[in-house]
């Protein structure tokens, strides 16, 4: 069965930089992994579930916020190597990520050995620049990062032109 995913991406702007929202896995598989290890907060959903109340869900869990109800920026698409559709959309907003509680999950570790371990789905959340994000994210979720740049700078440049009050 095709599994399918959902996240959301923060983004703030920090002076006039673009700075997102990057979580890194929690768990012993990912305790020594960075670049290219960073993802946006997301998870699976099922085919009766509304992708954006997914994504609302899994920000939720992963970080102990509640979205606001707000204007999304749906991003399209993206197909991660496992065959995992991921769905995405951006909001503009600020966190504390020291405030970040993720909720977990439980696994036999170390293997074998019959011990059950609870670790956070998430470690740790972080801000980064675009260029730092593309570096840390999963190579396949580096288009929602660009799609995202192209957005906000074709907003941007639409909120100029509106309020100059010249036409190009």
């Amino acid at each position: 069965m095709h599994k399918k995913s959902a996240g959301i991406l923060l983004y703030r702007l920090n002076n006039t930089s673009l700075e997102v929202l990057l979580v890194h896995p929690g768990g012993p598989f990912f305790t020594k992994k960075d670049n290219g290890a960073w993802s946006i907060p997301k998870g699976e959903f099922l085919a009766d579930e509304n992708p954006l109340d997914a994504a609302k869900r899994e920000f939720k869990e992963e970080i102990g916020v509640d979205v606001p109800d707000t204007n999304f920026i749906e991003l399209s698409s993206i197909e991660q190597k496992n065959n995992k559709t991921v769905y995405a959309w951006a909001f503009q907003g600020d966190i504390d990520t020291s405030t970040i509680k993720s909720n977990t999950f439980e696994l036999e570790w170390p293997p074998k050995s019959s011990k059950m371990r609870s670790f956070p789905e998430i470690d740790k959340g972080e801000w980064f620049t675009i260029t730092t994000a593309k570096e840390k994210i999963n190579e396949r979720q580096v288009p929602l990062l660009e799609e995202l740049q192209k957005k906000l700078s074709l907003k941007n440049l639409l909120f100029r032109e509106n309020n100059s009050g010249e036409n190009l």
